[in-house]
This record gives C-alpha cells, structure tokens and sequence, in this order.
C-alpha cells in the first residue's frame, strides 16, 4: 500500500453507537463509512474500497461472525470485531472466523484507534496496490474487456485473463446483452438462479465484490460495472466473443 489515508468500514445497527466510533476514528486521520447491517456492507464493497473494517457480532440478519468468514475467504481486509459478547469462548469463536482482532464493548476510543493504526501497518507491509493505468499506458490497451472461452474466461484491457464462476459468467452476461442499460437487482438475481425466494439476498453484492477483488489482483484496470442508485447496475465497454451463433432461448 503507498501512504495514503485507509478506508475503514464501521457495521454497527446500534445508530448512535455507529456515529460515536465513525467520529472517534474519523479524528484520527482515517476515511470512515457506516453500514447498519451487512447487506448495506455487501453493496457498499461493490463500489468502494475499503482497507479495515470495524464489525459488530450481532447485527439484524447475516451476524458478524459470517460476515467475517465470508470476508476471509475473499480478501485480504483488516477485521476487527467489537461486540459485547466478551466471554473468552466467543473470542476464540471470532478470531477463528476470520477476524483479526477481539474488541470488547464499552471500548476506550484509542485502543480501537491504535488497533486500526496496528492492523494498517500490518497490511501495507503485506501488499501493494496495483497501480492504475497511466494515460500512455492505456492508449496500447484497445481490446476492451471480453468474455472468451464461451463466458468462462474475462480477459481485460491489459491481456490479464480471469478465470468465472457460473455466477460470474451469468451475471456478466446478463449485463453485456443490456448494452449499457441499467438492470434491476431482481433481473440479475434471475439469470443466477431459478431459486429466486431462497437466494441469499447479499449473495449478489458477494459476487460482485469477489469478481472486483479476482480483477485487482492480476490487472491495473477496475471491473467497469456501476451500481445505480435505486436501480441497480450496468457495465460498459464489455463485449463476449461468440465462436458460434447463440442458442435459441
């Protein structure tokens, strides 16, 4: 990571808690957003990048303790948990999930901040970010990004080729044949699976947040997919290679 000021993410469902910990780590220097539950985490990820996240165990729906699992599996993101579960069994529980720290409720403000502040140094010094293309350096990358390998494969500007999930795959196509139109949550939800009642409701925002992170960690370009507020997403400037004509649907 360069010096530059880190993005945490505070998920509390407590309101006035949630602002009391943004104002106390916002004075230290950090760029802090707040998110009530997890789903409001899960999209916020899918346009944001964020460095540390600040999460609370029992929130309304998905708890902490898959937040943080889920999170673990995806990325490198700095986890620290603060709840008022502080026996020494849910400790173990939370760190075994993924967190990197156990804080316990009422904190003293400046042990979350030099915990933060800890967790930081730790993750600069474990990663760098890959820098984003200049503007000499993408005149050369013209090809655009391109579905290949009939959907499996995203190859982006800079000849980088990810390898999809079926989610991915569906959600991307579905999203190419709108041809820069916005889709509706639920449409895209649609073309993932038939089970559209018993789809986990952040699993879309998972996707996305996934395939973003897949892309960061091969290619300097960002996923050119945009949420649209109170409509849903659109991407631009991606087309699919088709070797032979499409089935009739």
């Amino acid at each position: 990571m360069s010096e530059r000021r880190l993005n945490v993410v505070v998920v509390e469902d407590d309101a006035e808690q949630r602002e009391l910990v943004i104002q106390a780590i916002a004075a230290s220097g950090f760029n802090v957003k707040g998110c009530a539950d997890a789903t409001a985490l899960w999209r916020h990820l899918t346009v944001s990048h964020c460095d540390l996240i600040v999460l609370d165990v029992g929130l309304p729906g998905e708890d902490g303790l898959s937040v943080a699992e889920h999170l673990r599996t995806s990325s490198q993101v700095g986890i620290v948990m603060l709840t008022g579960y502080s026996a020494s069994a849910d400790q173990v529980r939370g760190l075994r999930h993924g967190a990197d720290a156990y804080l316990t409720k009422p904190v003293d403000y400046p042990v979350l901040v030099a915990t933060l502040e800890s967790l930081g140094r730790r993750l600069r010094g474990r990663h760098a970010p890959v820098p984003a293309p200049t503007a000499s350096e993408s005149d050369g990358d013209d090809a655009g990004w391109r579905l290949t390998a009939d959907g499996w494969k995203l190859c982006t500007p800079d000849h980088h080729d990810v390898i999809l999930t079926a989610y991915e795959r569906d959600m991307l196509r579905c999203l190419i044949r709108a041809e820069g139109r916005p889709i509706d949550r639920e449409r895209l939800i649609r073309a993932l699976t038939r089970e559209v009642h018993a789809f986990d409701p952040h699993r879309l925002e998972m996707v996305i947040y996934r395939l973003r992170r897949k892309i960061r960690a091969v290619s300097r370009w960002t996923l050119p997919l945009e949420a649209v507020r109170g409509v849903g997403y659109l991407v631009n400037g991606m087309s699919e290679e088709r070797a032979i004509a499409d089935p009739v649907d």
